[in-house]
């Protein structure tokens, strides 16, 4: 077998590797950062005014900014009717917020300013509730269920309504 003695070369940045290459026009950035050289004689640590706080100090705030959310969002739950069906592996949500889609890992969530038109389909043969959600702009999206019987499906329309009526404008 032979052997091909060559210099070691870099490959060269192809569009099949980086998409936003474009030959002659940049060129491609060093794999390794080169470090710049103290300006004004450092030692390197940072001076008093250019102090960063330590991310510990900013946990807690973000941690009370996250409960004041979740208290907000408690209450607006608590002022109006909500909605939630699932089965397996998907649910139907609906309240103060808009309507929430979920299917497996996935979501979809629509506000109640976006939604140009909700529709709903209990399924006449059948277990399947189905809600279309219609935005302004010129699109739809579908949610379904499967529901445990088909008595369900009747309390389900009814409560799906009575979130549409207390949060839905048309315009």
């Amino acid at each position: 077998m032979e052997q091909r003695i060559d210099p070691k070369t870099q490959p060269v940045y192809a569009a099949g590797t980086d998409p936003a290459y474009i030959p002659g026009l940049t060129a491609p950035r060093p794999a390794e950062a080169v470090e710049e050289e103290p300006e004004n004689g450092d030692t390197g640590e940072p001076a008093v005014a250019d102090g960063v706080p330590e991310p510990a100090d900013e946990a807690p705030v973000a941690q009370e900014e996250d409960e004041e959310e979740q208290e907000e969002d408690d209450e607006e739950a608590a002022d109006g009717p909500s909605f939630e069906v699932s089965d397996r592996r998907g649910s139907i949500s609906a309240g103060p917020r808009g309507v929430r889609f979920t299917l497996d890992d996935q979501q979809a969530d629509f506000g109640w300013d976006e939604i140009g038109a909700v529709e709903l389909k209990p399924a006449r043969f059948g277990r399947r509730f189905t809600v279309t959600v219609h935005l302004s702009s010129k699109r739809w999206f579908n949610g379904e269920v499967e529901a445990e019987s088909r008595g369900s499906l009747k309390e389900w329309t009814e409560g799906f309504d009575a979130v549409l009526d207390t949060y839905f404008e048309e315009s």
